[in-house]
């Protein structure tokens, strides 16, 4: 039997276990929300096992693609075993049921096995149009991010406008914009594909003034282009694909994360409009930004949860990052204050306070109608927002485990090159398979979601490929030895900015417990 079709029993395995969990769960009084432990287990492992489905699809493109396939596989199913260990009984599962992948477990992650696979990426099987993409936005972020990157991280200073404008004429603002609004959006797999593809590469620039640049507009895009009035549409859309308009979004609050349908700044109705209250946070980009995509609580009674909320575009001055105060002629007030973070630096967040901030009646996104659909339509946009994450984990991976391997062959330790000791070449090649496997799923997800569905995948991309990435540059870090400690290498930078990819665009816990597992037992 093909090494890839033993594989593909493995994964079945996993898949028998996974369901069990999933049924358990469902069936449990209180369901997630009681047996968070289970929950969380559950939506991590299911995440695995459908990363696993997507190494399958790769490994039948080629020998060296069934290496790296077998190798995600064999660590895919180690990690449930474990979780099984002590909790099967709470899973309702049996650990026998893996039996029948011990033998392939073994064989894919002997270590000697991953050692000689050590220097193989593997080859990523974009389509042309893709591929010159790829190398486009590559080149942009080898030349114009990062040598910006190590400065704006040490000083935590503002994005150069270089990199804003250039990113701007490469349309890297507009590819989530449809053609007649001036986009590069087609309605076809190129538009999440393509986001997918470039947020990469831009990533791999730098997280923060980099691959987080495209994401606040894709945001604030996808609500429009879903919820938006025809005015509203022609009005803000042509500007955010130019990038004369950039966006930032302003959703969570000091007391509310990612429980949004608890938020509670308050929109009143008002002469002209709707006079703002309340505080966010984590608003990512606020100052530079021109717009804000603010979600308000419109209807005051809050038994009403998520219904009584709405969407509205903010007009706002751009400032720079150290902080600012915007005074409007009706004495509205918006205050920005700084949020220092130990990485992803660049793009700076803000708390923002509004004080009576006055905001047109036709910023309210679909007019009349568009009250009360505020969660709605920023679930819209936050929803591809997780793929963006997991995309951009990717490119922070990829950069770390280029800077690893590159540093493993030139620095030798007893007498030889770091890179010919077996734990590093097994390090590496662990690495490499993480990277391209979770690469595979991104790219599945995309064609999933340009075709309508795909919502939970993505969900399950973000989950597991953040946790993903914090494990791929630690280790990172740690082939680095001393100098992966010191600022001087950027090793260090791959390092704290992956750690916020399991915070932002939904918290790790909350995604696994509040929607993949919940999903997943709502079609159990």
């Amino acid at each position: 039997m093909a090494p890839v079709d033993q594989a593909a029993e493995a994964v079945a395995c996993a898949d028998t276990v996974v369901r069990r969990g999933i049924a358990t769960l469902a069936g449990a009084e209180g369901g997630a929300d009681r047996h968070q432990v289970l929950a969380y287990d559950v939506a991590h492992a299911a995440a695995a096992a459908a990363t696993a489905h997507a190494a399958l699809a790769y490994g039948e493109r080629g020998e060296l693609e069934a290496r790296i396939a077998c190798a995600f596989v064999a660590d895919v199913v180690a990690d449930l075993a474990a979780r099984l260990v002590g909790r099967d009984r709470l899973w309702g599962a049996d650990p026998s049921e893996l039996s029948p992948a011990a033998a392939f477990v073994t064989r894919h992650r002997d270590p000697q096995t991953l050692a000689d696979l050590c220097g193989n990426e593997g080859p990523r099987h974009l389509a042309d149009e893709f591929e010159l993409a790829r190398e486009t936005f590559h080149r942009f972020a080898e030349n114009e991010i990062r040598p910006h990157a190590e400065h704006v991280h040490r000083n935590n200073s503002d994005i150069p406008e270089s990199i804003i404008g250039g990113l701007a004429e490469l349309g890297g603002f507009g590819m989530s914009v449809p053609e007649e609004y001036g986009g590069f959006a087609t309605g076809g797999e190129s538009d999440y594909l393509g986001m997918v593809v470039a947020t990469e590469e831009l990533s791999w620039g730098s997280l923060g003034i980099g691959g987080s640049l495209i994401t606040r507009p894709e945001i604030l895009t996808r609500a429009l282009v879903h919820g938006g009035t025809e005015e509203q549409k022609q009005r803000w859309l042509p500007a955010l694909a130019s990038g004369d308009l950039l966006a930032a979004v302003a959703v969570t609050e000091p007391d509310y994360g990612s429980d949004v349908a608890a938020i509670t700044t308050a929109a009143s109705p008002a002469p002209g409009g709707w006079r703002v209250n309340g505080v966010k946070t984590w608003c990512t980009f606020a100052a530079r930004a021109d717009v804000l995509m603010l979600l308000a609580r419109t209807d005051p009674d809050r038994s009403k949860g998520h219904r009584g909320l709405s969407l509205f575009v903010v007009d706002k001055d751009a400032a720079n990052g150290k902080g600012f105060v915007l005074d409007q002629d009706g004495g509205g007030r918006l205050e920005g204050r700084p949020v220092d973070t130990l990485g992803y630096r660049g793009m700076h967040s803000y708390e923002l306070a509004f004080s009576d901030w006055l905001v047109p009646s036709q910023n309210l996104v679909g007019g009349e109608e568009g009250a009360g659909r505020g969660f709605y339509l920023q679930m819209r946009g936050f929803e591809n927002g997780r793929l963006q994450t997991a995309a951009r984990a990717l490119g922070v991976m990829q950069a770390a485990y280029e800077a690893a391997y590159a540093y493993a062959s030139e620095r030798s330790v007893f007498g030889k090159p770091v890179l010919e000791y077996q734990l590093t070449r097994a390090k590496l090649a662990r690495m490499a398979v993480v990277i391209q496997a979770t690469r595979q799923f991104a790219y599945d997800v995309a064609r999933k979601m340009a075709a309508g569905h795909g919502a939970l995948e993505a969900s399950m991309a973000k989950a597991y490929v953040c946790r993903a990435a914090e494990w791929v540059t630690r280790e990172a870090m740690q082939i680095h030895g001393g100098m992966g400690y010191a600022e001087e290498f950027a090793v260090s930078r791959y390092f704290v900015d992956a750690r916020v990819l399991s915070i932002f665009e939904g918290a790790d816990e909350t995604l696994a417990i509040k929607v993949i597992a919940r999903r997943l037992t709502e079609s159990a």
